[in-house]
């Protein structure tokens, strides 16, 4: 990633002056610094920052109305919330002034760097995302597997291709949020789903239910392991998995997914064939906070 150039904003000399030195120390470029209306027009022409620190609390305006104008001289840069207030409706404010993130006073130097890399990446950052996706999805399915039936299922037919395709009956669909938001899909027939729950519960299911759940929680660990192994090989992305959502029944389609690189492939296990399909869009996130 190339070196953030950073404006800061601020009323008090002191916490400008604290947020020089860790910014500085913190490998990024602090290149000017303002404390009203009036600098933060005429630094931002100036220095061209790629991101400015915004305090909420500027003498006779505040850090929305400073946020505008420097959107005005240049909408791409990005601005970060640096204040000692935080509260839910100064949150809603800030995301509708196109804020890109919040971090509450006083600031760790390490928590507000990450903060500043998630909100700055880059086409790089992506490039990341897309070498790693796929080897830490099909590692996660091949190791949940093993944990819980001792088998390693195989894995064949990848593809990176976006096509629709009907669901053999039950499809587990998984969001994943952070510095870039996807999706990921397993599909399987009810007769895989059944066969794969006995086996985890020792027992037949007592029901389609109990079988759904099982198999919703098996998704949400392989989702969850690969989120987990992606992150630690770059902390930056700080990728987290939402809720399952489970459809199942007849004439089910999968339609295409909106995102900018997918991966499927099918999963042949002892108990019955599965397919999954994973995909990741280079959009805005989740917005960033450390609050």
């Amino acid at each position: 990633m190339k070196k953030v150039n950073i404006m800061i904003v601020d009323d008090s000399p002191f916490q400008i002056a604290l947020l020089r030195d860790l910014l500085t120390e913190s490998g990024f470029n602090v290149v000017g610094e303002a404390s009203s209306l009036e600098e933060v027009i005429e630094v931002a022409k100036e220095t061209k920052p790629d991101l400015v620190t915004m305090d909420m609390t500027i003498p006779g305006t505040d850090g929305f109305e400073c946020t505008r104008e420097i959107h005005k001289i240049n909408p791409n840069t990005k601005v970060i919330i640096v204040s000692s207030m935080m509260d839910d409706e100064i949150v809603k404010k800030a995301k509708k002034t196109h804020v890109s993130g919040y971090a509450q006073k006083p600031v760790d130097a390490e928590e507000l760097t990450l903060l500043i890399n998630r909100v700055m990446g880059d086409e790089e950052l992506f490039s990341e995302v897309e070498k790693l996706y796929s080897p830490m999805f099909k590692q996660a399915v091949l190791d949940i597997f093993n944990r819980l039936t001792k088998t390693i299922p195989e894995i064949v037919n990848e593809s990176n291709e976006n096509v629709e395709k009907t669901s053999e009956g039950i499809s587990i669909v998984m969001g994943v949020i952070g510095k870039y938001s996807g999706r990921t899909i397993f599909d399987m027939s009810f007769d895989t789903a059944q066969n794969i729950a006995k086996v985890l519960l020792k027992r037949e299911p007592k029901n389609h239910e109990e079988m759904l759940n099982v198999m919703s929680e098996i998704v949400n660990m392989i989702a969850g392991n690969a989120c987990s192994m992606m992150n630690k090989k770059n902390k930056v992305f700080g990728l987290r998995v939402a809720p399952p959502t489970t459809f199942h029944g007849e004439s089910i389609n999968i339609s295409k997914a909106e995102l900018d690189i997918t991966y499927s492939a099918d999963v042949k296990t002892q108990f019955g064939d599965l397919s999954i399909s994973v995909g990741f869009g280079r959009g805005e996130g989740e917005w960033m906070s450390i609050i």
